[in-house]
């Protein structure tokens, strides 16, 4: 067997379905388009539906090199040779084409004569009474029978869920001989350990499954078969593990060599390197896909594993930011196959260096953490609770074996128990959660619908009016035909001139008329594929399919939501100009009243930054440049260096829109004809709305030149309410803002004055305490800034004072305690105090032995916490 890279088998393996007539696919998107997904998990989720029934495919035979997240096994990567988060799927699929007969010699003419396995090295699992299986692999194949094992359900049957498609499988395995054994008695096919492994599974999907378990022949037959191809190169390259292939072993070594180790000295360095070259791998390719980091959804598990990732170099000695440095070596290993990798390189590397400097932050956090809690143990040495270690883990990224090396360095175990215990509680509570675990997607009345009258040709580029026939009724979840004055449904009609909500734009509303009938549309949406629904009422006359109408669109919303969407993309590019090629689009809502951009960058804008945005839109709008839109392959619409928007999901034809000299994105959305049309852009606000994700709200046309109106007569009120005109008022509030702050200053040097004069009083009303005075006072309406320099010029009367002051304002109560030197001696801690007298009213707060502050809402409970301070002061004294 020859030795070859994993570029040359990807390629092999397409190039060689393609000769089989299979139609060859890039990889689709990690993001599948699928709600009971959060990832693609399989080469087959993106032909998911055709193997439901719910489209019907371009093709019947199709091969693809597919990119693929799954993290259910997460903690096992790097432990093991297999476990990734991150791995590429070959696969060959047919939608109702070939069958076993084919897949099963396929799959062995190549592994055998293409890449060279030892034919005697091939064992062949079937399911339990797939004799049809069994008989192809003697008959075709002439594989001994003592190399053919029958396995039972969780082995070798596929089902898509409880119910619908599903099938035998069989499984490919290749002996790598006695030294991957685990040494047991009975190690053979089927065993967990490394000797038997399974290198592809054929799944032949015959049946579909009813509520009852039912199985009934499929009317058209299906295959969809998967080979990781990390585990192919294991075996043809020779090595022990998949991370030992060319695949990982470049950033492997370069993740050693920024922890000044080597590759196979220490367990430890070994896994941290490895878990590091996975996650980096999935990290780069989530961020080229998208996917940003947040708290939920697919950004919560990026987020997780960069962390994952970090925290690992920790425990391979590697205290600085390092991950970007190993990028280009990801580059190198996959960015010819996968360009997106270099296309947002910069991306990539902004979000993750954000991640790297956020999460040092949290480990700080949690080293502090773990350090209190060693210090806190009884005794010499001692036993951490594992619930704590839990805590460090889950909250603030530590793996278990970087506590027990820090407790180690301390002479602390840890409760591994009650670790694993906590641990396995989590895992129960994904598995409960996971969107991912038995998943389908199933049949309705749109799906059927779909079916049944294919896409609805849209006409809503050219024209806002047209008649059309009314094709269905839908009334809840049944298909009804006719419907009358008061009624809510939708309908789906021969065509349509109305836009259905896609891409961030919002969908089109109107009307349907005939004589004496009338029928408000509300919203128009796609319920299933290309098939557009019009959502609505009966307001006059009676619905029935069949009839003719004229379908009107509300053509003044129309126009507004054209100026917004067509301003969308002006601001993208501006954003792009100003801030730098690292901006994307991460989200946008386009409606006939506003638009919402979100975008990925790291900083807020300053004015200059806005201002330069706002005036760069603005010229592409006095230049009133044509907009410009044609359809063209997906392929030559790159080429053109069209922009892809991450919320979109294209066919293999797309619709361009350009803008000469400015912009070029691939959208499907309605425009206006040139710039000049959209009048006026304003931003309104510039926010954060999570890590490393803005967010921009502007107005654009009447709706901006509305804003202006307003924003004009406010300044007319402000000028004629402050004296002046428009162009001195900020100079007049400015004065007005410093005579304020002047009459602040003098009411509180009255206050401190009048404060000072009563010190006495509040002196001979000090409560002796073991030779020390504890001087308590309630004062209303006075800043906390006064009460410290009230508590300090006490202080300076009286050696032996302990202090304790409360000032209220409205719901809130500040406490400031204060001790002396002679206090302090004597064990008194201020800071303490005012934390157990807040606690008393469900305040917080704390401090040092001489000073401390707290507060409360609840300012009820004061008298009688503050009453309690000298059984506290008394506990202090005699500890």
């Amino acid at each position: 067997m020859q030795w070859r890279s994993s570029k040359e088998l990807r390629e092999m393996f397409l190039s060689y379905f393609e000769g089989k007539g299979s139609r060859r696919y890039a990889s689709f998107p990690l993001v599948p388009d699928d709600p009971t997904l959060l990832f693609t998990v399989a080469g087959m989720v993106p032909f998911k539906p055709y193997f439901l029934g719910l489209k019907t495919p371009d093709v019947t035979r199709a091969t693809t090199a597919q990119k693929c997240i799954r993290t259910n096994d997460i903690d096992n990567v790097g432990r093991t040779a297999r476990h990734h988060t991150f791995f590429e799927m070959l696969g060959n699929f047919s939608f109702g084409d070939y069958f076993k007969k084919e897949a099963i010699p396929w799959a062995w003419t190549f592994l055998t004569e293409c890449v060279g396995l030892d034919p005697d090295r091939l064992y062949a699992t079937i399911y339990l009474d797939d004799d049809e299986a069994h008989g192809f692999w003697r008959s075709l194949i002439g594989l001994p029978e003592e190399r053919i094992f029958r396995l039972g359900d969780d082995d070798n049957f596929w089902a898509a869920g409880p119910t619908g498609p599903c099938g035998p499988c069989s499984e490919i395995i290749y002996d790598q001989g006695p030294a991957f054994s685990c040494g047991k008695q009975d190690c053979g096919v089927g065993c967990d350990c490394d000797r038997y492994l399974e290198i592809w599974n054929l799944v032949f999907m015959q049946y579909s499954r009813d509520e009852s378990g039912k199985l009934t022949p499929l009317p058209k037959q299906n295959i969809d078969t998967g080979m990781g191809l990390e585990r192919l190169c294991s075996v043809v390259q020779k090595v022990s593990t998949n991370f030992e292939t060319d695949l990982f072993r470049p950033v492997i070594d370069g993740a050693c060599a920024i922890a000044g180790i080597r590759y196979g000295s220490s367990r430890k360095g070994d896994l941290a390197s490895r878990v590091v070259s996975d996650h980096l791998r999935a990290s780069a390719f989530m961020i080229a896909d998208g996917v940003l980091p947040s708290n939920d959804g697919p950004g919560y598990v990026l987020r997780r594993i960069i962390r994952r990732s970090i925290r690992y170099g920790r425990l391979a000695g590697i205290d600085r930011p390092f991950l970007t440095d190993l990028l280009p070596a990801v580059d190198e290993i996959m960015g010819e196959q996968y360009p997106e990798l270099l296309e947002h390189r910069s991306t990539i590397e902004q979000v993750i260096s954000m991640e790297e400097q956020r999460f040092g932050r949290t480990l700080a956090q949690g080293t502090d953490l773990l350090e209190d809690e060693i210090k806190n143990l009884p005794g010499d040495g001692g036993k951490l609770s594992g619930e704590v270690a839990f805590v460090l883990y889950d909250t603030y990224g530590f793996p278990l074996e970087l506590t027990e090396e820090i407790c180690a360095e301390a002479g602390v175990t840890v409760g591994r128990e009650e670790f694993d215990e906590a641990m396995n509680r989590q895992r129960e509570r994904a598995r409960a959660a996971s969107k991912q675990v038995g998943a389908v997607i199933s049949k309705n009345v749109y799906t059927d619908l779909a079916d049944r009258e294919g896409a609805t040709p849209f006409d809503g580029y050219d024209m806002t009016e047209e008649n059309a026939v009314v094709a269905a009724i839908i009334s809840g979840d049944e298909i009804i035909g006719a419907a009358r004055v008061g009624d809510e449904v939708g309908v789906v009609l021969s065509r349509t001139p109305f836009y259905a909500e896609r891409g961030g734009q919002v969908g089109d509303k109107g009307t349907l008329t005939a004589p004496g009938f009338r029928f408000e549309i509300e919203d128009t949406v796609y319920p299933s594929g290309d098939m557009i629904l019009h959502r609505g009422r009966v307001t006059e006359g009676e619905l029935t399919v069949g009839m003719e109408a004229l379908a009107s669109v509300d053509a003044e919303r129309r126009d507004d939501i054209r100026r917004h969407h067509t301003a969308t993309h002006l601001l993208h590019e501006a954003l792009t100009r100003v801030l730098g090629s690292h901006v994307r689009q991460a989200g946008s809502l386009v409606t006939p009243t506003f638009l919402r951009f979100d975008y990925n960058h790291f900083a807020p804008l300053s004015t200059e930054e806005l201002f330069e945005i706002e005036r760069m839109i603005y010229g592409q709008v006095l230049a009133n440049l044509p907009v410009d839109t044609h359809v063209a392959s997906y392929a030559e619409a790159r080429k053109l260096g069209a922009k892809a928007l991450f919320e979109e999901k294209y066919g293999d034809v797309v619709r361009v829109l350009s803008i000469p000299g400015y912009s070029t994105e691939l959208c499907g959305g309605t425009h206006v004809r040139a710039t000049g049309e959209i009048g006026i852009v304003k931003i309104i606000r510039d926010e954060g709305i999570g890590s490393g994700i803005r967010r921009i709200n502007a107005v654009a046309g009447k709706i901006a030149l509305g804003l202006f109106h307003s924003a004009t007569q406010t300044l007319r009120q402000l000028s004629s309410i402050l004296g002046g005109d428009m162009n001195s008022l900020a100079e007049r509030a400015e004065e007005l803002l410093d005579e304020r702050k002047i009459l602040e200053r003098k009411n509180q040097d009255l206050a401190l004055r009048s404060m000072l004069a009563g010190i006495g009083t509040r002196m001979r009303g000090a409560v002796k305490v073991d030779g020390l005075s504890l001087i308590t006072d309630v004062i209303e309406d006075i800043p906390k800034d006064l009460l410290r320099q009230l508590g300090d010029s006490i202080k300076q009367a009286d050696p032996n004072a302990v202090i304790l002051l409360a000032a209220t304002d409205k719901e809130q109560v500040s406490l400031i305690g204060m001790a002396t030197e002679a206090a302090i001696s004597r064990g008194v801690h201020a800071g303490n105090l005012v934390k157990e007298v807040a606690s008393l009213m469900g305040g917080s707060g704390g401090g040092k032995p001489a000073t401390g502050q707290a507060g409360s809402k609840n300012p009820g409970g004061l008298r009688e916490a503050m009453a309690a301070a000298r059984g506290i002061l008394e506990k202090q004294i005699k500890r």
